[in-house]
């Protein structure tokens, strides 16, 4: 595992990826997702190891998340309020120039539709006009007070779907703009070109919380719902969302590669 973080102290206090890091099966590598240069740096870090066969992007997300190959994270951003914009966070596109350096520093061999890459991205529900009218309305009315970082994730998804050939709704969501996305992003030199790769799966969660892991506890009941439609639901635990992104890579990748999916209890 390698992690890129912008301060390796935030590791300090895990017990449990101290165990990785003593006995180097995890790699830290500081840099800033913002610095393409940086991100470069972790791709080549973590390829001395092997081939990268899992990413995990989940930049604006807490690292609650149990992680497998390459995650950039912790990459600042302190949120601030105005009453006119509700929380905002600066840069407003953090997350998606994040993605895209990591998108455009992406090795040569991991490239194309016939790539066995698994690349894991975490955004948000809400993000879309179908997945926002399904949550509760003081979900929606929550959300109306941090749409700038919701714009943001949605550059992010915007990018995702360019490259892996997906369609825009802009009936669903509309273009990020170029305060989010850049100029001519699309032509932007290392960015792999439109339908030229399939391997992502996007996981928007509801309301992240800090409890308990739902998904390790054995039932006949699923703890969590997951679907590629909107889900009327509040929350959903961090490590849940680490147990079903792991087992969407261990157990279930061709059920979920290329898809779209929320989750919430």
């Amino acid at each position: 595992m390698t992690f890129l973080v912008r301060s390796p102290a935030v590791f300090d206090n895990d017990e449990i990826i101290q165990k990785y890091i003593k006995s180097d099966k995890a790699i830290i590598v500081r840099g800033d997702g913002l610095s393409q240069s940086d991100v470069q740096h972790a791709w080549d870090e973590a390829g001395k190891t092997g081939t990268v066969d899992v990413v995990l992007f989940s930049v604006g997300m807490c690292c609650a998340l149990p992680c497998y190959g390459f995650l950039p994270c912790n990459v600042g951003g302190t949120p601030k309020f105005g009453l006119s914009q509700g929380f905002y966070i600066t840069p407003p596109n953090l997350v998606t120039q994040c993605f895209l350096n990591t998108m455009c520093t992406m090795p040569a061999d991991l490239r194309g539709p016939n790539s066995q890459l698994r690349f894991i991205v975490v955004t948000s529900t809400g993000l879309t006009k179908s997945s926002h009218a399904s949550l509760p309305f003081p979900i929606r009315f929550l959300y109306y007070f941090i749409r700038q970082p919701h714009k943001d994730k949605i550059g992010t998804e915007r990018i995702a779907f360019h490259v892996s050939g997906k369609e825009w709704n802009n009936a669903e969501a509309a273009e990020p703009g170029e305060e989010i996305m850049g100029l001519d992003w699309a032509n932007r030199e290392g960015l792999p070109p439109f339908g030229s790769f399939k391997g992502f799966l996007l996981v928007r969660p509801l309301l992240l919380t800090d409890g308990v892991c739902l998904g390790d506890n054995e039932g006949a009941k699923a703890p969590y719902r997951v679907s590629e439609e909107g889900i009327y639901s509040w929350t959903v635990s961090r490590k849940d969302v680490g147990h079903f992104i792991s087992d969407a890579i261990l157990a279930k990748w061709d059920d979920y590669k290329n898809k779209v999916v929320n989750i919430g209890y």
